[in-house]
Formats: structure tokens, sequence, C-alpha cells
């Protein structure tokens, strides 16, 4: 069984960079405060490492 990350949406990207506003997008998010499960994966770890002042994110308890 994979295991799955819970990303918070936390900060906004109003006054961010593009490249920020557009990985926040890919990972699903669309509101402020906004939780999604994501699969353990490198590319997930990369995108949310490159908005990790935005997020906030713990192991799923699944």
């Amino acid at each position: 069984m994979a295991q799955k990350l819970k990303i918070t949406y936390v900060r906004s990207v109003i006054r961010g960079i593009q490249k920020h506003r557009r990985t926040i997008r890919a990972l699903g998010f669309r509101k402020l405060y906004q939780t999604v499960e994501h699969a353990d994966t490198p590319m997930i770890r990369g995108m949310v490492a490159a908005v990790a002042h935005l997020v906030k994110v713990e192991p799923a308890d699944h």
C-alpha cells in the first residue's frame, strides 16, 4: 500500500510568483485552508518542496 500525504494550503499566493501559483493549482488547491491527499511520490514531494512556505504537510492516517 502506497503512503499518502495530507497537504493543507495555509498561505495565499496572491503576491507570489507565477510558478508558485501554478504549482498550488497543480496540487489541486482552489481555496485557502483546503486539504488534499496525494500519494507520496518524488514528483509530489518536489512540488511540495517548491511551495513549502505556503503549505502544511503531514502523513495521512490511512
